[in-house]
C-alpha cells in the first residue's frame, strides 16, 4: 500500500455514480429478469474502463472500479453466495433511530434520494460460495482498466461479514454469531482473491459504527460494543494470513443527511477498529456530526504500522468544499499522525446503492476535484 512520501495522496471510499445503462443492467439482475450475460458483461466492463479513467483524469491517485457491478456495497453478496432467498424488502425492519421521530423528513428524504433498488433478502439456507464468475469478472475488468489508465494504485471493495448480517436478515442459523461466522468463512475466498490479484482490499465495516443506530438499535451500548468486537474478530478470521499492508477498512455512521443524534462516538469504538488486521483506516471526518473527532487521534495514538485515510469531503451534500478547507483538514491530521501516514479521502461512497442518493453525478466529480486541489495545497504546506 502506497504512502504519502512526497505529497498527500488522494483516494475515495469506493462507490461512484452509475450510468443509466449500468443501472438498468443491475436492476434487471436484481429483479431476476432475463439478462443477456454477454451484454451485461460488456456493459459493465466498458463502464469500469470509463470510471477508472475519469478518476485518473480528475487527479485521484488510488482508484476503485466505482463498485460498478454491485447493486449496493453490502447486499451484492447474495448474487455470489448460496443460502439467500430471491425476494426481500427494500427497507429495514425499523427506521434509523435518529430518523424515527421524523416521518415527514423520511418522506422528503425518499423523494430526494429516489427508490432503493437493492433487496434485503434473507438467509434461508447454508451459506457457501456459489458464483465465482462475478468476482472473476470484477478482477479482470479492473485489471484492464488499471492497465489502460495507469493510476498510482488501485483497490477493490468487499463487504465485511458483520455488515452483510446487518443488511440481510438471518432466518436459518441458530444464532447471530453462527450466521456471521458462516458469512466470514464464505467471504474468505473473495478477500484473498482481491489481494492476490494485486489490488488493495477495502473491507466496508459500517457495522462497527452505523449498525448501532440501525440494525442493532435495540441493544444497549455495552451489548453493541460486544457485538462489534465479535464482528471485528470474525473479520480478522476471514482475513486469515493476508498481509495487513494489502488491507484497508472503511468505518462510517451512515451516508445520509439525517440528524445522526444517535451515532456512537468514535472514542467508544476506536479500540475495536484499531484491532482489525488492516494497515489503513478510512473513517468519516468531514460531516457536521463527526468533523470534531479529529481530536480523538490526539488521545488514541495511531499505531506505528497503520495509516489514516480521513474523510475530508462530505458525501451527503451537494456543497462543494473549498480546497482551502480541505487542505486545513488534511494538515490537521498530518500534524497529529505524520504527513506520510495520511491519505486524503472522502467520508463515504458516492453511490453506496446504485441509483439511490441525492448527489448530482457531475457534482460528485467537482467534489473529487476539490479533494485533489486541497491535497495539493496541503502538500505545499507540509513539504515546504
Amino acid at each position: 500500500m502506497k504512502t504519502s512520501q512526497r505529497r498527500i495522496l488522494t483516494t475515495h471510499v469506493g462507490s461512484l455514480p452509475r450510468s443509466d445503462a449500468v443501472l438498468h443492467l443491475l436492476e434487471e439482475r436484481e429483479n431476476r429478469r432475463a439478462v443477456d450475460a454477454v451484454e451485461f458483461n460488456r456493459g459493465i466492463r466498458q463502464a469500469v474502463l470509463d470510471i477508472v479513467k475519469r478518476q485518473v483524469d480528475a487527479g485521484i491517485d488510488i482508484v476503485s472500479d466505482g463498485e460498478t457491478s454491485k447493486i449496493s456495497y453490502a447486499t451484492y453478496v447474495h448474487d455470489r453466495l448460496t443460502g439467500f432467498s430471491d425476494e426481500g424488502s427494500t427497507e429495514g425492519a425499523k427506521p434509523h433511530a435518529d430518523l424515527a421521530p421524523f416521518p415527514d423528513l423520511r418522506r422528503k428524504m425518499a423523494q430526494l434520494s429516489g427508490s432503493r433498488r437493492f433487496k434485503r433478502v434473507a438467509c434461508v439456507g447454508p451459506i457457501a460460495v456459489g458464483n465465482r464468475q462475478a468476482l472473476a469478472h470484477d478482477l479482470a475488468n479492473m485489471r484492464a482498466a488499471v492497465d489502460a489508465a495507469r493510476p498510482a494504485e488501485a483497490f477493490l471493495t468487499a463487504a465485511s461479514p458483520g455488515v452483510v448480517a446487518s443488511f440481510l436478515p438471518n432466518s436459518y442459523y441458530r444464532s447471530h454469531e453462527d450466521y456471521v461466522g458462516a458469512i466470514a468463512e464464505a467471504m474468505r475466498e473473495e478477500y484473498a482473491a482481491i489481494a492476490a490479484a494485486g489490488f488493495v482490499l477495502q473491507i466496508d465495516c459500517p457495522d462497527l459504527a452505523m449498525s448501532r443506530h440501525t440494525t442493532f438499535q435495540d441493544l444497549s451500548e455495552p451489548e453493541f460494543l460486544r457485538r462489534a468486537a465479535f464482528h471485528a474478530e470474525a473479520l480478522n478470521h476471514a482475513l486469515g494470513d493476508m498481509p495487513p499492508n494489502m488491507v484497508r477498512i472503511h468505518v462510517c455512521w451512515g451516508n445520509y443527511e439525517g440528524p445522526h443524534t444517535h451515532d456512537i462516538a468514535l472514542a467508544k469504538i476506536i479500540k475495536i477498529v484499531l484491532g482489525v488486521k488492516a494497515q489503513a483506516i478510512a473513517i468519516e471526518a468531514a460531516n457536521p456530526r463527526h468533523a470534531h473527532e479529529w481530536t480523538v487521534w490526539q488521545d488514541f495514538a495511531l499505531p506505528d504500522d497503520k495509516l489514516l485515510l480521513p474523510g475530508v469531503i462530505d458525501t451527503s451534500t451537494n456543497y462543494v468544499e473549498h480546497p482551502s478547507l480541505v487542505a486545513e483538514r488534511i494538515v490537521r491530521f498530518a500534524q497529529i499522525v505524520g504527513r506520510e501516514r495520511v491519505i486524503a479521502n472522502t467520508d463515504c461512497g458516492f453511490g453506496t446503492a446504485a441509483g439511490y442518493g441525492k448527489l448530482d453525478p457531475e457534482i460528485v466529480f467537482l467534489k473529487l476535484g476539490a479533494l485533489v486541489a486541497g491535497a495539493a495545497q496541503a502538500s505545499k504546506q507540509l513539504w515546504s
